[in-house]
């Protein structure tokens, strides 16, 4: 059974709609929250989350 969570913005910690699982892999995703109104580029591996950069 895979386990799943959602992703967090790493600017203001809220919770995304979008969900990640053990095996998601994603390079250079563009992340945007419509709360604090910020993009962040983002990588995914192995549920750990590395901050790229930001675009204002």
């Amino acid at each position: 059974m895979n386990k799943e969570a959602r992703i967090l913005c790493p600017v203001c910690g809220g919770k995304k709609h979008t969900m990640i699982r053990e095996d998601t892999e994603l390079k250079n995703f563009p992340l945007y929250c419509p709360k604090c109104k910020q993009e962040t580029l983002i990588n995914v591996k192995n549920m750990k989350i590395s901050l790229l950069d930001s675009k204002s």
